[in-house]
């Protein structure tokens, strides 16, 4: 005979958002309470936690935390629409623009017994290559970085690259004539151009530091230096910043300075009297520094097969598109079907060194030039 219920006239109780019932069962006319008769108790249990495991499978939504250095106002339209294609949660971790990638990687490095985050995104590339030194990234080759150059990519599959900003030359036209415009780094040394009306950003900080690390890992260390010594005894201006370069230009108070696309794309679309040169292009030019945003895979990361389809999504093509027409990126490492508004249709020549290689002039740099810039 099969056990049949009681009458419905017990209490319920909830497990973890599950209603169930405390029946009475009568077995052969023997009333057994389940809840306290070891024996059934033992025999459901397992039955119990199949049921219970396979509502929560079916219920709890897939998640994936990301930390970005990327402004939120570019990277949260991203992250939503990763999230209405797929139905996974995406808990982001913006930066704090005081601290910007270096406060989100000491965070990391704090968190390293115990990851919180999935997914590494960044505006560049040096803090995501400490991050892959300090064993806080795992390795995984996204299908979608497949047509991404070489050097843009940890030849061991630590970290991938798409998009980014380019080195350039921001000119004010109304002070430097079409037939004098500079094209290349090295104008800067030439004695046409008038050293107080030329000016870069302190070598020893932000992108202009990249640029001269990679200068170094291109050239030499010892050209490198020898060139930014040069510089110093010509006497141009150093000055606070890429975005004070481009405010000098733009407002006629230098002819021509070393800054960033975001920076000179912001002048020019202000209406600014100026023009955007990329340095150094062409057969046997050494080509412009790009500045490509990295991505990498938390080591340890809770949700790591979550975490690679969100980088499987940021590396495609239609996020490296969406990133230029929204202004965070200007330039593509691959071949795409959009361009940047403010930057003519040309083919961007970028310096062939490998970040790795960038990455380890850094310290160098730093010290060498401050010996030259700060003295």
């Amino acid at each position: 005979m099969w056990a049949q219920p009681a009458p419905p006239h017990i209490p319920l109780i909830s497990l973890r958002g599950y209603v169930f019932q405390c029946t009475h069962w009568y077995f052969r006319g023997t009333k057994l309470n389940l809840f306290r008769n070891q024996v059934i108790s033992i025999l459901l249990f397992p039955l119990l936690s199949l049921t219970l495991a396979s509502c929560s499978s079916t219920n709890v939504q897939r998640e994936v935390v990301i930390y970005t250095s990327v402004d939120q106002v570019f990277s949260e339209p991203i992250l939503k629409a990763f999230e209405e294609q797929t139905g996974i949660r995406v808990l982001p971790v913006y930066d704090v623009e005081a601290a910007k990638t270096t406060g989100m990687v000491n965070r990391l490095i704090a968190e390293r017994n115990n990851p919180q985050a999935d997914v590494f995104w960044s505006g560049e590339f040096a803090q995501t290559i400490l991050l892959k030194e300090q064993g806080l990234l795992s390795p995984y080759r996204s299908p979608n970085a497949a047509d991404i150059p070489s050097h843009y990519m940890d030849p061991e599959g630590y970290w991938s690259s798409v998009g980014g900003r380019a080195r350039v030359i921001i000119v004010n036209t109304d002070l430097v004539a079409e037939a004098e415009m500079p094209s290349s780094i090295f104008d800067f040394l030439d004695p046409t151009y008038p050293a107080d009306q030329i000016g870069i950003a302190y070598p020893l900080f932000g992108t202009t530091s990249t640029h001269a690390a990679a200068l170094y890992a291109f050239l030499s260390p010892e050209d490198g230096k020898a060139f930014f010594e040069q510089l110093h005894e010509r006497g141009i201006r150093i000055v606070d910043g890429n975005s004070v370069v481009r405010d000098l230009v733009a407002s006629g108070q230098m002819a021509f300075g070393l800054t960033d696309t975001d920076d000179a794309c912001g002048a020019l679309e202000r209406g600014a009297p100026v023009r955007i040169i990329f340095p150094d292009q062409g057969s046997g030019s050494i080509g412009t520094l790009i500045i490509p945003n990295t991505i990498g895979l938390i080591a340890g990361s809770p949700n790591s097969e979550v975490g690679k389809e969100l980088i499987d999504y940021l590396l495609s093509t239609e996020v490296e598109e969406a990133m230029i027409l929204s202004g965070w990126n200007h330039i593509a490492l691959r071949q795409v079907e959009v361009e940047q508004t403010c930057l003519e249709d040309v083919s961007i020549q970028g310096m062939t060194v490998s970040l790795n290689d960038v990455y380890d002039q850094l310290e160098k740099v730093r010290s060498e030039l401050a010996e030259i810039f700060l003295r």
